[in-house]
């Protein structure tokens, strides 16, 4: 999250204190100018900008949120291209204007004086406004490249109260900054985090089909690179350089920041030997201080003409002080909900479909070959799972879980050649299948063929016996670990507390397998007031923890002893266990996604530095798994388990290198680079086997 923030806080704080500034100089020259009482007209124009910035970024949100996948990417493409043409000028024009920022508003503002109230609410509206939709616009764009929203909106946050308070110092003269330094230095930063962007909007671009070039790679370090390392996270985060980029995205990416940056700097060097101006000029960005004596009717001003009195106004009807306020802050607000409201809820061509207990698919028309979104809505009185069916296969092509009365919720799916129609399945009731449709055109859609609890029997079955004689194996393994500490044997202890805690790991102890057996066998010190001193921790890193910190065979004995009586325990249980079958598809990706998380960080180790050899053992019980489920698999997705198979000989290969003659590298021990592609190889097949539930799912449908 906070690698995101960085770009947002940039932002944040250079438009910020563009802004701040502005609002800066237009108090002072108020206050100098003996016209507090038009100070109300200045903040209501603020506040007309900062409401009209927050509801462009909702319209982009929302109406982006109702485009297709698709549309979306090239949406958000081409607003990226926007977003840095937009900071780009704003980075030129702050470097070129710094020097005469103050002068300039002072005109406006004597202007805007001389035209009355409203003008002076515009002159601040106008002043502000521009940055906060620059502002919107870029943090828009980076939260998608990011994926998230929490870190750019907090970085943007911290980048705005912090330029709020610099521009509190310099109104207060307590603080002197060198504005142009400033802008200088954090420009050159955002044109290389603009060149970024710029090259993620082209990729959007790509993907939303509007740029050729999509599969054309300059650079793919997937293979040697962990995505996921913070390293990675930072580079992406900052600069959106990621591991696979196109030749387009390069070229662009380096053509930007070779350009740009020449001519910024050339810029800098420019002004750099210009002759000094006067000192009202070099003071000309600071704002002045509150409470500096304002020209005196009949005096003398600063162009040497008499300055003109100032003559009472007369008495105009007041209003509620709140009520222009209100109706700057309510006008782009209603404004921004009727685009949403009207341009965006319902995407183009959207057909909307009834659901209820009697009656499926009511306004279902065949719809055009591509991407469509079906407004499914329920008008009956009970939830209702919902599928878009090939009725002759009763394959899914799109779904909905858990429709509520009266509710209604988009339905995305891909159509193409064939038949369809809708299926309801209301709670308690039974399915109600529409009338079918044909579509023409475009080859065959791809559907998942629904799978049942009878389909899971045979595979559950057969996993239960392989883990009922892992347990046989695990029970005496134990007796054999504990036997050797009650006979003081520790070396041995230490080579059949590896071997036995393999076994479990193999077992594919994940997420409550063995129910609450498994935290009394395999528990970590997580939690545990007392960490490994804690009466609660007990089982194999209890035991392992001991060995490989000097404890004595006496201190030991008694959590050995207990390790062989829980998986004994263990043993008799499973049996009678409940294994829910549509749970086995979750451990293809459950288990290895523990060893990403504990074994390949090193946080399970307490002492034996034997993660890697658990990882190695995780990767025999999900290929096991694998086994029993190929049979349903490569009916369903021809090409998922070639796929898996390569990443799992990539980890296993990357796993082999780090064992040798009967000892295992610790992890932390690996170098920088053999790390890194274990990390990114076990990522890449957690990726790849993500499909395994959903296409093994057990459906209503079926």
């Amino acid at each position: 999250m906070w690698d995101d923030a960085f770009p947002s806080f940039l932002i944040g704080l250079r438009e910020g204190l563009e802004a701040g500034l502005i609002v800066s100089i237009l108090v002072a020259t108020l206050v100098r100018a003996g016209a507090k009482s038009r100070l109300p007209q200045v903040w209501t124009g603020v506040l007309a900008a900062i409401a009209l910035a927050m509801s462009f970024g909702a319209v982009l949100t929302f109406t982006a949120a109702s485009m297709s996948g698709t549309a979306q990417e090239a949406f958000g493409g081409t607003l990226s291209v926007i977003a840095v043409a937009f900071v780009t000028a704003m980075v030129f024009w702050m470097r070129r204007s710094a020097r005469s920022l103050s002068g300039e508003i002072k005109e406006k503002v004597t202007g805007a004086l001389a035209m009355g109230a409203g003008m002076l609410v515009v002159t601040s509206f106008l002043a502000v406004g521009r940055e906060g939709l620059e502002t919107a616009l870029f943090l828009w764009t980076t939260a998608r490249a990011a994926g998230e929203s929490a870190g750019p909106m907090i970085g943007a946050g911290i980048g705005i109260v912090l330029a709020a308070g610099l521009c509190w110092g310099l109104y207060r003269r307590v603080l002197k900054i060198n504005l142009t330094r400033f802008f200088t230095a954090t420009g050159a930063v955002l044109i290389v985090i603009a060149a970024g962007v710029l090259g993620y909007g082209l990729r959007d671009l790509q993907e939303g089909g509007v740029l050729p070039g999509k599969t054309a790679y300059a650079v793919d370090l997937s293979q040697s690179i962990d995505p996921g390392a913070w390293y990675s996270t930072l580079v992406q985060g900052v600069f959106n350089l990621t591991p696979t980029m196109t030749w387009l995205q390069v070229v662009a990416y380096a053509g930007y920041l070779g350009v740009v940056m020449t001519l910024f700097v050339r810029g800098v060097r420019t002004a750099a030997v210009k002759p000094a101006k006067p000192a009202e000029s070099a003071r000309s960005a600071e704002p002045a201080a509150e409470g500096e004596p304002a020209e005196k009717p009949g005096e003398p001003a600063a162009d040497g003409k008499p300055a003109q009195e100032t003559r009472p106004e007369a008495p105009a009807r007041r209003r509620p002080a709140w009520v222009i306020p209100a109706a700057v802050v309510a006008v782009p607000a209603v404004v921004a909900g009727a685009v949403v409201a009207f341009g965006g809820s319902k995407p183009a061509d959207a057909q909307t479909v009834a659901v209820s207990e009697k009656e499926c698919g009511k306004g279902f028309t065949a719809p055009k070959p591509g991407r469509q979104t079906f407004q499914m809505h329920n008008t009956g009185d009970k939830a209702s799972e919902v599928y878009l069916i090939d009725p002759a296969s009763n394959a899914v092509y799109g779904e909905i879980e858990g429709l509520a009365p009266g509710t209604t919720r988009d339905l995305v799916a891909t159509v193409a050649g064939g038949s369809y129609a809708w299926r309801c399945v209301p709670t308690g009731g039974k399915a109600v299948t529409s009338a079918s449709v044909r579509v023409s055109g475009g080859a065959a859609g791809k559907a998942v063929v629904p799978v049942s609890e009878a389909d899971l029997a045979a595979p559950l079955t057969a996993y239960k016996q392989y883990v009922n004689q892992g347990l046989t194996t695990l029970v005496a393994q134990t007796k054999q670990l504990s036997d050797d500490i009650a006979g003081g044997n520790l070396d041995a202890a230490r080579t059949d507390w590896l071997t036995a805690h393999r076994t479990y790991a193999s077992l594919g102890a994940a997420y409550g397998t063995f129910q609450d057996f498994d935290k009394k066998i395999n528990g970590r010190t997580a939690g545990l007031p007392d960490g490994v001193s804690d009466k609660a921790f007990t089982g194999f890193h209890r035991v392992e923890y001991g060995l490989w910190h000097d404890q004595s065979a006496s201190d030991l004995a008694a959590p050995a002893a207990r390790l062989a009586e829980d998986v004994t325990g263990l043993q008799k249980a499973f049996p009678t266990q409940d294994f829910n079958p549509a749970d086995l598809p979750l451990r293809t990706h459950e288990i290895l996604e523990n060893t990403l998380q504990f074994e390949l960080t090193g946080d399970a180790d307490q002492g034996s530095g034997t993660t890697l050899a658990t990882a190695d053992a995780n990767l025999a019980g999900t290929r096991e798994l694998l086994g029993v489920l190929r049979p349903l698999l490569a009916s369903r997705d021809a090409q998922l388990l070639p796929r898996v198979d390569a990443d799992i000989d990539r980890v296993q290969k990357l796993l082999d290198s780090a064992h040798r003659d009967q000892s295992w590298t610790p992890v932390d021990k690996l170098d920088t680079t053999s790390r890194a592609r274990l990390n990114g190889a076990t990522g890449q097949l957690l990726e790849d086997l993500a499909p395994v539930p959903d296409l093994l799912e057990i459906r209503k449908s079926a």
